[in-house]
């Protein structure tokens, strides 16, 4: 199961590869993020070939790590460059769409197996921005393998969950719900604090701290410096949710094809 994974994953690669342009890697170096996400990134967005790891995504974490980690993809995907998240299973198409995913640009493989630094290592081929939930225990040839292949093929690997040696970590340190009153209401979003670390360029930590959902217009970041007045000020009355785009593409689909 796992050779036709990464088979199917290489055939999907392929495919994107042209349709999203990245054959030259060089003419856009920096994929956009959302403005709220920029502070935070070395060129104020995701540079070609580098590693960003979403610290959190592991048990025991404070919450908010998975909407961090679509908003991440979000500017990326609406600006036409394809995207690709692996091994999480739970994974909403219609969060992700609330988060400014263009779905047809996602393409989905919930259970790459055993073998998934093969399957992310094909998806590096030919897809923009890669993610992998992080099994545990992942050793530093793996980790250092999967990053030269992102360096080699000018993509972005955003590891989910603990990972050495990346280029720059983002970690939620504090995050609280708002949209419930007294005893009723809708939970609407998070304001959470974001803290990022890294090397070379993001050697100087930086913290902010920002709305998720953050893709809607008027939702801006606020300094963690700020005082806490102007923090809740900075961000207005969340908008109505958007309707979710058309289904996303799933890598997985010719895997469980043959598994029928």
């Amino acid at each position: 199961m796992a050779g036709r994974m990464s088979t199917n994953a290489a055939a999907l690669a392929e495919l994107i590869r042209p349709a999203s342009g990245t054959a030259d890697p060089g003419i856009h170096r920096i994929l956009p993020v959302l403005p709220e996400l920029g502070g935070l990134l070395p060129g104020r967005g995701l540079r070609r070939g580098s590693t960003v790891a979403i610290a959190g995504g592991h048990p025991g974490a404070a919450g908010g790590h998975t909407s961090l980690m679509l908003a991440l993809l979000a500017a990326a995907s609406q600006a036409g460059s394809w995207c690709a998240v692996a091994g999480l299973p739970a994974l909403g198409v219609l969060a992700a769409a609330e988060l400014g995913i263009a779905l047809d640009r996602l393409a989905l493989v919930p259970h790459p197996g055993p073998e998934w630094p093969t399957v992310v290592a094909a998806l590096l081929d030919g897809v923009d921005v890669v993610v992998v939930a992080v099994p545990g225990g992942v050793s530093a040839a793996v980790t250092a393998r999967l990053a030269a292949r992102a360096r080699q093929r000018g993509a972005v690997l955003v590891p989910y969950g603990p990972w050495t040696g990346a280029d720059v970590t983002l970690q939620i340190s504090h995050g609280a719900w708002e949209g419930l009153g007294r005893g009723r209401g809708r939970l609407r979003r998070r304001r959470v604090t974001v803290a990022a670390s890294g090397r070379g360029a993001a050697a100087r930590g930086k913290e902010l701290t920002v709305w998720l959902p953050a893709a809607r217009p008027g939702h801006r970041a606020v300094p963690a410096g700020a005082p806490a007045t102007a923090r809740v000020a900075a961000a207005p009355p969340a908008a109505p949710p958007a309707a979710a785009a058309a289904p996303a593409a799933a890598a997985s689909a010719g895997a469980a094809g043959d598994s029928s």
